[in-house]
C-alpha cells in the first residue's frame, strides 16, 4: 500500500464495514508527517470540506485520508482538477465501504489518477504468516485455519476470542449493519425485510441464483426487488456473485450465477452455527467449505486473472475455473478426507481445455 501511494496521487482502499480499513489507514498515515484524517460519516468532518477546493489547495503537501468517502460522493468531482493541477504522489488515501458505487463514481472522475486496493477479512495465508512469526507448529496452523473457517476473517471475530464471544461479535455486527450501516449506504427498506433476505441468501449459499424463486419465497412482488437487494449485498462486499464460464462449444451450459456469502463467519452467524461441532453436523458444511476456499483463492488472484464456475445441463461441472490469458485451471472443492471426483469433472476439464487441475480438500499434510 505504501508503494502504491509513492507511485500514485491517490489510492482507494475498498472493503466491508469493520474489516480494518480505518486502522490500516491510520498506520499508513503515521508514515506521513502532518497527515490529515477526515471521517466523512461525521458532520464535523464533512463541514471541514465545505469549501473542498480551498481545503485541498491549502494542504497540497500533506496526505489527506478521506474515510467513508461514499458519504460525500460529490467530492470526486473536486479531486480530479485538484490532482491534475498538482499531480504529486501520496496526496489522497480514499476509504470506501461500497465497492461498486465507489468504483463507478471514482472511475468516471479519477481514471488514471487512482490505484484501487480491496481489503478483505483475514485470509488463510495471512494467518499462516502470523503463526509462523509466533513459532507455531503445523498442527496449530491447521487448527487456526479451522478457526478462521468457523469464525471468518473479520478482526473482531477472529482475534483472541472464544467461540461464544466471536459468535456474539458477529451477531452484533449483523444487527448494526442492518439497522445503521446499510441504510447509510443507500438501501431504503426495513431492517427486518433485509434481514430475512440476507438469511435466505445464507441458506442458498453456493447454489444457483433463481431470482423468481427468491422473490416468491420472500413475498416480493417482482424478481427485480430480489435482484435490487442482491446488487446491494454484492456492492457492500458481503456477497460474491460467481458468474458461469461460457464457451462457444455447442453445449447446454448453465448460465445463472452462483451465490456465496464472502465471509464464512457471517454465513455461520446467520445460520446460528456457533461451534465447529455445530458446523460439522450442519447440512451447509460442504457448501460452507466450498465458499471458504473460493474466497481464499479469489482474494489472492494475480492481476488479470478471472474466476468463474463451469456446469452443463448433462452434469459436467467444475466448482472453480481460473482463467488468465490462454491458460485455464479447473478446481474441484470437496469436504472429505478421501475426495473423489465424477466423470463430469474430467469431461469439464476437456470442455474448457484446462492446462491443469486441482482437487482441494481438508486433508492433513503427511
Amino acid at each position: 500500500m505504501l508503494a502504491r501511494l509513492k507511485a500514485m496521487p491517490a489510492v482507494a482502499i475498498m472493503g466491508p464495514r469493520q474489516v480494518g480499513k480505518t486502522s490500516l489507514a491510520r498506520k499508513i498515515a503515521k508514515n506521513y508527517s502532518g497527515a490529515i484524517f477526515l471521517d466523512l460519516e461525521t458532520i464535523k468532518d464533512r463541514q471541514v470540506l465545505g469549501e473542498p477546493e480551498l481545503f485541498f489547495s491549502a494542504h497540497r503537501h500533506r496526505l489527506i485520508v478521506l474515510d467513508e468517502v461514499q458519504m460525500m460522493p460529490e467530492i470526486f468531482q473536486v479531486l480530479r482538477p485538484e490532482i491534475d493541477n498538482h499531480r504529486t504522489s501520496g496526496r489522497f488515501l480514499i476509504l470506501g465501504s461500497a465497492s461498486g458505487k465507489l468504483l463507478k463514481q471514482s472511475s468516471e472522475s479519477l481514471a488514471g489518477r487512482v490505484s484501487y486496493e480491496e481489503l478483505s477479512p483475514f485470509l488463510a495465508n495471512e494467518i499462516n504468516l502470523l503463526e509462523q512469526s509466533q513459532g507455531q507448529d503445523s498442527g496449530q496452523e491447521l487448527f487456526e485455519i479451522q478457526q478462521l473457517w468457523l469464525k471468518g476473517g473479520f478482526p473482531g471475530s477472529y482475534i483472541d476470542t472464544s467461540d461464544e464471544i466471536s459468535y456474539s461479535w458477529r451477531a452484533d455486527l449483523i444487527k448494526t449493519l442492518l439497522q445503521r450501516d446499510f441504510p447509510s449506504l443507500g438501501i431504503q427498506t426495513a431492517s427486518e425485510s433485509l434481514s430475512r433476505f440476507w438469511r435466505m441468501l445464507a441458506n442458498l449459499h453456493s447454489q444457483l441464483l433463481n431470482s423468481s424463486m427468491l422473490a416468491r419465497s420472500l413475498g416480493y412482488g417482482s424478481p427485480k426487488t430480489a435482484d435490487h437487494y442482491l446488487d446491494f449485498f454484492v456492492d457492500s462486499m458481503m456477497v460474491r456473485r460467481l458468474q458461469p464460464y461460457l464457451t462457444n462449444l455447442p453445449k447446454r451450459l448453465v448460465k445463472s450465477p452462483k451465490i456465496y456469502l464472502r465471509d464464512s463467519g457471517i454465513l455461520h452467524a446467520l445460520l446460528n452455527i456457533e461451534s465447529i461441532q455445530d458446523l460439522q453436523g450442519h447440512p451447509i458444511v460442504g457448501a460452507s467449505w466450498e465458499g471458504f476456499v473460493i474466497e481464499q483463492i479469489a482474494s489472492n488472484l494475480p492481476i488479470g486473472a478471472q474466476i468463474s464456475f463451469y456446469r452443463t445441463q448433462v452434469g459436467s461441472e467444475l466448482d472453480l475455473v481460473i482463467e488468465k490469458g490462454r491458460h485455464r485451471l479447473g478446481i474441484e472443492i470437496k469436504f472429505s478426507m478421501s475426495p473423489k471426483v465424477s466423470r463430469g469433472f474430467w469431461q469439464a476439464l476437456k470442455d474448457i481445455e484446462a492446462s491443469a487441475a486441482y482437487i482441494i480438500a481438508p486433508v492433513p499434510m503427511q
